[in-house]
């Protein structure tokens, strides 16, 4: 019996489809700032310090209001979608004017313990003005080289800061090293698509691709309890970054 081969003609579409996502890879990494790549560590952490201590920084909050974060962000904290329900100590890092922080003072129980730290001391002195609360103990720290002792804290936010890091290891291991056995962690980043992009040519960030990120959080010893989102909206589009909650096991 003669056999035939699948037609060309079927086999086309997925490789359209390989052309369009690369297409949009080229497109992305066109877009993408690369400057995280180009200059050393130091000289990046100065460029950090005054974007975020300058204009953008100042506008930080308003921009985060403004593209719905600041109340999405919000909502998995009230929704209890990220439970703070019975944790003592928490860290926020990279808290620059206290977007995730504010949440995490109305949301958590009211005798938490409140640690923010911020690369930028300017971020931290807006954070202190913006919230009028002198609950939190403010501290200007590195997310590489964190100033706390070994499972100092329960509970660690960490919302779109591990981006301004060339490799997201040494953040992640900072954070595992700080959380205590058992502590959970809620980690927002900018995801490697369009929007991502943009966002890493207004910030002078990096983008992270999700399953890069995922196996670098499993290296590293942390645990992928479950992958959140903002909306049905980001679920549905894919956007609003990679938002996570991590655990450290026992």
């Amino acid at each position: 019996m003669k056999t035939y081969k699948q037609p060309i003609l079927r086999l086309r579409r997925p490789r359209d489809e390989r052309r369009g996502k690369h297409k949009h890879k080229v497109i992305n990494r066109l877009v993408e700032n690369r400057l995280i790549k180009r200059i050393s560590d130091e000289e990046y952490r100065r460029k950090v310090r005054r974007v975020y201590g300058g204009r953008k920084g100042a506008l930080l909050a308003t921009a985060s209001k403004l593209s719905l974060h600041l109340p999405l962000v919000e909502r998995l904290l009230r929704s209890r979608q990220f439970n703070l329900r019975g944790v003592g100590r928490v860290l926020d890092v990279g808290s620059g004017a206290g977007q995730v922080l504010q949440h995490v003072l109305k949301h958590a129980d009211p005798g938490v313990e409140v640690t923010a730290c911020d690369l930028s001391a300017a971020m931290l002195r807006r954070a202190r003005r913006r919230l009028k609360s002198q609950r939190p103990k403010y501290v200007a720290a590195d997310l590489a080289r964190l100033p706390f002792a070994d499972e100092a804290f329960d509970c660690v936010t960490c919302g779109y800061v591990l981006e301004h890091l060339p490799d997201a290891r040494p953040g992640l291991k900072e954070m595992a090293r700080v959380m205590a056995p058992g502590g959970r962690m809620l980690l927002l980043t900018t995801e490697d698509n369009f929007g991502g992009a943009w966002t890493s040519r207004m910030w002078y960030c990096r983008t992270y691709n999700r399953r890069e990120l995922f196996g670098i959080i499993d290296e590293v010893g942390l645990v992928c309890h479950k992958e959140l989102w903002l909306s049905k909206v980001h679920k549905a589009l894919r956007a609003g970054g990679i938002c996570l909650e991590l655990e450290k096991p026992r």
